[in-house]
């Protein structure tokens, strides 16, 4: 990058908040998918006026600008694959208002969700969205990605509580979106286009949150099952009579990986477990958990059903479920993480497809994840350093993306499309769809500067992948 685009960004945000420093530079160049793309400099401003003139500049140069929360995403929705500049939003760090008589909270982008959960629930506010990555994972990650989390299945996902959101168009200008009310039908819909773009249509300054009371009770259950079918069926059962807050599943190779951070002792031949949680008042509690008990009574094939009395159990059972995907490492040095989702109904069908494609390309692979909506997480995992198993884990993911859609399903919850899914996304999204889709980008974004490379593939590279991999070239 020429020395004086170098000179007019350290202008806007200070010498001191512009690093072009290769070992700087090599920290925000990946994320969680382990690619790397090195920036060619990181600015960190501190405010919208700050954005606004660094996309200004770069619409006018031009040159690639690429937002970045924490670096936690899982499709390289942050990687600069075009180089040019990250803004790291680290500074953007602040809770701006909470409003407890209207259930509203106003937050910047780089708020670590976790500690925005903990900040509201001292004033017994809730903010449900809760991402495996909530100790680290910033607000504004979460918007782009709309990301979700096991609260899910009862609550719903990061775009059910953004009411409204500040945002940096690509040419420098500022949009106020939304709305801070219950209802608001006032023109576009503009809040929801933003959520899920994944950095590519603006970069959002401040997000607009509803709130929710805190339950004041909780009760949590672990279900041993001795088959993976048995899990599955369950979970179609369990809510068409019963709304848990959270029902999380594990085949038995999550299970063994991390088995050891677990606080009870399993039944050996323990072949796939449910966690499950209700939450409410203390007396609807009360009542869902003893219609859940006689519910699992009766049914007799279970293993063990257990519940999780004491604080320490619960955050043991909690921290082993958030530990599975870092634990996958220990089976192989390297994964695919996918996050498909089919309806709840078909999941038994989606992990025997899993397990068969896993048999049938002598791979590793297991699952998990919130089965309570479908979300279900699939992991294969390999080396890359074999050739013949990268060619045999791309068959399977294209395979794995085909029989989703078949099923119903969709070929991401929460992770987003960046550029790992990519390539796939003619299998979901028809020609038309994709050509309105490319129009709004090309509308918000002309000289496509703003986190570009994501979302949509070069169309002649993304039938040329899909090729190889259903040739074995891959």
């Amino acid at each position: 990058m020429k020395r004086e685009i170098i000179n007019k960004l350290k202008s806007i945000v200070g010498k001191d908040q512009l690093t072009t420093a290769p070992e700087e530079l090599l920290c925000y160049s990946y994320d969680g998918t382990g690619r790397e793309y090195q920036p060619e400099a990181v600015v960190f401003p501190v405010n919208t006026c700050e954005i606004t003139a660094i996309m200004q500049l770069a619409n006018a140069t031009p040159f690639p600008v690429v937002p970045r929360g924490a670096g936690s995403g899982m499709t390289g929705g942050a990687l600069p694959v075009a180089g040019g500049v990250v803004i790291a939003l680290s500074r953007f760090n602040r809770i701006l208002e909470i409003d407890e008589a209207n259930q509203v909270a106003v937050v910047e982008p780089g708020v670590i969700t976790g500690d925005f959960r903990k900040t509201l629930e001292k004033r017994g506010l809730y903010y449900p969205p809760d991402p495996a990555s909530l100790k680290f994972c910033t607000m504004g990650g979460n918007v782009a990605e709309c990301a979700g989390g096991p609260s899910a299945v009862k609550y719903g996902v990061t775009r059910d509580y953004v009411l409204g959101l500040e945002v940096v168009l690509p040419d420098g200008r500022v949009i106020q979106t939304g709305v801070r009310t219950a209802k608001g039908v006032v023109g576009y819909d503009l809040t929801r286009l933003f959520i899920g773009s994944e950095g590519t249509l603006g970069i959002i300054t401040k997000i607009t949150v509803r709130l929710i009371p805190h339950p004041s009770a909780k009760k949590t259950f672990l279900i041993l099952c001795n088959s993976i079918k048995q899990a599955t069926s369950l979970v179609a059962e369990i809510l068409t009579r019963h709304r848990p807050c959270t029902l999380e599943y594990m085949d038995r190779t999550a299970i063994q990986i991390v088995r050891e951070k677990l606080p009870f002792t399993l039944a050996e031949n323990t072949q796939a477990l449910l966690l499950l949680e209700v939450d409410g008042d203390a007396p609807s509690v009360a009542i869902q958990v003893d219609a859940l008990q006689e519910f699992l009574t009766a049914k007799r094939d279970l293993l063990s059903v257990m519940q999780a009395e004491k604080a320490d159990e619960i955050d043991a059972l909690w921290a082993a479920r958030r530990a599975v995907s870092p634990a996958a490492f220990n089976l192989k040095p390297h994964k695919i993480s996918e996050d498909v989702v089919v309806p709840r109904s078909r999941i038994p069908e989606l992990v025997f497809f899993v397990e068969n494609l896993a048999t049938k390309n002598a791979l590793t692979i297991f699952t998990f994840g919130h089965a309570g909506d479908g979300n279900i997480h699939v992991n294969i995992m390999l080396d890359k350093n074999e050739p013949q198993e990268v060619n045999r884990a791309a068959i399977a993911t294209k395979a794995l993306f085909e029989q989703v859609i078949k099923l119903g399903g969709t070929l991401s919850g929460e992770h987003g499309i960046g550029i790992t899914k990519a390539a796939y996304l003619p299998l979901e999204l028809d020609a038309a769809s994709l050509e309105v889709m490319r129009g709004i980008k090309k509308f918000f974004d002309p000289n496509n500067i703003l986190n570009p490379g994501k979302i949509f593939p070069a169309e002649r590279h993304a039938k040329k992948t899909i090729d190889k991999i259903t040739d074995g070239r891959l």
